[in-house]
């Protein structure tokens, strides 16, 4: 059986990577882009099944390509 953590985990983990590599709290992000903090901290424990729209608003906060944090994921 596998251990390998389930997707939206592995995103969870790579988004708050980069925010805090760019310099951002968890609320000060969640509020630049937009997004109810509570739904924003769902996202980075992996708790949500994302929206691909909720994924391109957050890639676009990073100013990063939704494609690099889909293969950070996907790596990790």
């Amino acid at each position: 059986m596998s251990t390998r953590r389930l997707l939206p985990e592995r995103l969870g983990e790579v988004i708050r990577r980069r925010r805090e590599a760019a310099g951002w709290t968890q609320e000060g992000f969640a509020d630049e882009i937009e997004m109810h903090r509570a739904q924003y901290g769902f996202i980075e424990r992996g708790k949500n099944d994302l929206r691909l729209s909720s994924l391109e608003r957050v890639a676009a906060g990073l100013k990063t390509p939704l494609s690099t944090i889909l293969r950070e994921a996907e790596d990790a």
